[in-house]
């Protein structure tokens, strides 16, 4: 495997399933649909940080940390799993987390994701909307290591390019289970936020010579700046590899069309998308990144506008449980009532 000569700490289960969704597509049309179930890798309810968290924990552990460092939205899904990571290893864990939406109710604040990373022995600070989270995490490593502690740092998202390796070998997978399934794989449809999961996929089909699309559908900011970002990182990630074939610009795919008004902030299409997937294949998206990634998928299948393949692989990154945290706006949906 291409990451084989990296250290790994085993946390995922895998690998994930690939499924078939021939209900849902029977709903939406298109071409066969089948959905790369990354929400099933275990770890407090699961979700494609974990892949990469299990190259990141490694490093943790090799530079003797006693605790990691990790930041993200109030319902980050990354911050829960990195709890779960570290409860699972006897590290302590400290999370930041900035104050997305200006009016969240209580269930945003404390249900949802949060009390899974209370639940999990995580030290949670809370910052004003914008804070440069990075910066904080320096200076909260800085101020530890001064008082005798040994922090690791794990950057927003997980998305460096150890942890895009976790989608490297995702990749592979993908390659080796479409082939088992008889299936041809041309086009990997994802919610691209922090960029490791798309930047890693990249990187593996590239470093694969697997001529496999990827297109990250935006849930933070516009396209050209995520591509951008998307790029820098699956071209750290190749240098890691030892990869030294350039990656042709056309394999960088972003769309931003489904953002809505910002990060975490729902948009009618995302619940739409949340409910028809429930409904047609009992299968649970999240708010804030699957469930506006199946709504910028079914936008683009209903108006023709994906590229004309055999089928298409929607990967599920997980999230399910910030849906509790966003009660109220599920609850105010016609669509529940029906």
């Amino acid at each position: 495997m291409l990451t084989d000569r990296f250290a790994r700490i085993r946390l995922a289960h895998l690998p994930t399933p690939l499924e078939a969704a021939p209900a849902l597509r029977a709903a939406v049309g298109g071409p066969p649909l089948w959905i790369k179930r990354d929400d099933c890798t275990g770890l407090a309810t699961g979700g494609n940080k974990t892949r990469k968290l299990e190259f990141l924990m490694a490093e943790a552990v090799a530079a003797g940390a006693d605790r990691v460092l990790t930041a993200g939205g109030v319902q980050s899904n990354h911050a829960r799993q990195t709890a779960a990571a570290a409860a699972k290893l006897g590290l302590g864990c400290e999370i930041i987390l900035d104050e997305t939406l200006a009016d969240a109710d209580a269930d945003y604040r404390k249900n949802g994701n949060v009390l899974i990373d209370r639940l999990c022995g995580a030290l949670i600070r809370r910052v004003p909307r914008d804070t440069d989270l990075e910066a904080a995490l320096a200076e909260r490593a800085r101020a530890l290591g001064e008082a005798g502690g040994r922090p690791y740092v794990i950057p927003v998202g997980g998305s460096n390019a150890v942890g895009a390796l976790g989608y490297v070998d995702c990749a592979a997978e993908l390659v080796r289970q479409s082939r088992e399934a008889g299936e041809s794989l041309e086009l990997v449809v994802h919610a691209s936020g922090s960029a490791g999961t798309q930047a890693g996929l990249v990187a593996g089909f590239h470093a694969l010579d697997a001529e496999v699309a990827v297109l990250g559908l935006c849930v933070s900011r516009s396209a050209p700046e995520q591509a951008q970002k998307v790029r820098r990182l699956a071209e750290q990630t190749l240098a890691l590899l030892g990869v030294t074939r350039p990656l042709a610009e056309d394999r960088i795919q972003t769309n931003g069309d489904y953002v809505g008004d910002g990060y975490g902030i729902p948009t009618q299409a995302m619940v739409a998308a949340v409910e028809l997937t429930a409904r047609t294949e009992g299968l649970l998206l999240d708010p804030v990144y699957s469930g506006k990634a199946m709504a910028g998928l079914i936008d683009l299948i209903r108006k023709n506008r994906l590229p004309k393949v055999r089928s298409v692989v929607f990967l599920h990154t997980g999230g399910a449980a910030g849906l509790f945290a966003y009660r109220s706006t599920f609850e105010s949906s016609a669509g529940l009532h029906r």
